[in-house]
């Protein structure tokens, strides 16, 4: 009898060298806590719930402890599990293309096509990324780590996804987590910096309605886009390429179909498996770093910089337009590829000083340029960068 409870004892005492509660730390229950901010952030508050939930509840999996030298083949980081399996996609820079290939099928446009020097604006906001470059070298990090943490001014999830794991693999969970961060608080830190960058005069400027554009010229801009970008950056070509083959697929009008797919199924599949992963990166032992504070907090200062960028590069251009042509530069912050929420928050800041100035077309159009620009830079990075 003896021997019998000698023996369930030992096995009781390996097992509990198996679950979490004996291999919990510190680092781990602050992720899990942060990752129940991120789905109380979705749930409560309505930020980003399509990003916040699935990275969320990404980090309380990827925050499970457990006996690392067990061999049990669950975590992400361990190779052949099937958290690891899913995380290539993300390593390897396969998902991000995909998302571009969605958002291509849902976008419009038209807003950019009728207003073409909306476009200056979209690529001023990404002085953001190569402002944090900058500051991210006077730091320390080495170029290819500064090229990946800059990306995250220009608001673009997948864009960070796809440079970070080109440039700095190592920082892949913290620049992602903190570039859809960032995308989902656009209403919290957008608005005070456009406030403090416009005066009263500026914000009540109505700008002339968009003109009609036809299906031509919807069909000809991902055609002559493709080619303008890509001879320009050949390095943006797999995001690019999604972007503007997703937007043909919508505009053609003979492939709804596909373009439905992509639009639909395709890119929630994908966010899932996305945000999924991305979250679940984030274990502690990887996770808690300095490195990762350092790169939080260049974070949020490169999307203020992108946000400011784009609005006083509105005042700037007003300067040189004539007063019924002039740019209200309160959609100066939809530069940043935050579609299209940035944009959204610039029709509500707007109707806040004129309730019947609605900016949202307008702002639609720095908004997609933000997209091609965050993407334009990226390829930039990877130009001279590797």
């Amino acid at each position: 009898m003896a021997e019998f409870f000698d023996f369930l004892g030992n096995n009781l005492a390996d097992f509990w060298t198996y679950t979490g509660f004996a291999n919990a730390t510190v680092g781990h229950l602050c992720m899990i806590l942060v990752g129940l901010v991120f789905i109380y952030l979705a749930v409560a508050k309505e930020f980003e719930p399509m990003l916040l939930i699935p990275i969320g509840f990404g980090m309380l999996i990827g925050n499970i402890p457990f006996n690392m030298e067990a061999g049990l083949k669950v975590g992400i980081y361990e190779e052949g599990s099937v958290l690891n399996i899913l995380y290539n996609g993300v390593t390897s820079g396969w998902y991000p293309p995909l998302i571009f290939l969605g958002i291509g099928a849902m976008t419009d446009f038209s807003a950019l096509i009728s207003n073409p020097k909306l476009m200056l604006v979209g690529a001023a906001a990404q002085f953001g990324i190569f402002g944090a470059y900058m500051i991210a070298l006077a730091l320390g990090f080495d170029p290819m780590q500064a090229g990946a943490i800059g990306i995250i001014g220009g608001a673009d999830g997948p864009t960070a996804i796809f440079l970070s794991s080109k440039l700095a693999p190592n920082l892949m969970g913290a620049i992602a987590v903190s570039a859809y961060s960032y995308m989902a608080l656009v209403p919290v830190i957008q608005p005070p910096i456009m406030r403090l960058l416009t005066n009263s005069k500026e914000r009540v400027i109505r700008m002339k309605p968009p003109r009609a554009v036809s299906h031509t010229e919807k069909v000809m801009f991902p055609i002559i886009g493709l080619l303008l970008t890509t001879f320009l950056v050949p390095s943006g070509l797999p995001l690019l390429g999604m972007l503007f083959f997703g937007n043909l697929l919508k505009e053609s009008g003979v492939t709804r179909r596909l373009a439905n797919t992509a639009s639909g199924p395709l890119i929630d599949t994908i966010t899932i498996l996305l945000g999924l992963t991305v979250g679940a990166s984030t274990q502690a032992s990887e996770f808690l770093t300095w490195d990762s504070i350092l790169i939080f907090m260049l974070g949020a200062l490169s999307f203020v910089i992108a946000t400011a960028s784009g609005v006083l590069f509105v005042k700037l251009f007003n300067l040189f337009l004539s007063k019924d042509n002039q740019i209200n530069p309160l959609i100066g912050n939809a530069g940043v590829s935050a579609v299209p929420d940035s944009a959204r928050i610039s029709q509500t800041v707007g109707l806040e000083y004129d309730s019947k100035n609605y900016l949202l077309m307008h702002a639609m159009g720095p908004n997609v340029a933000g997209v091609i620009g965050s993407a334009v830079a990226a390829g930039i990075l990877l130009g001279f960068l590797i």
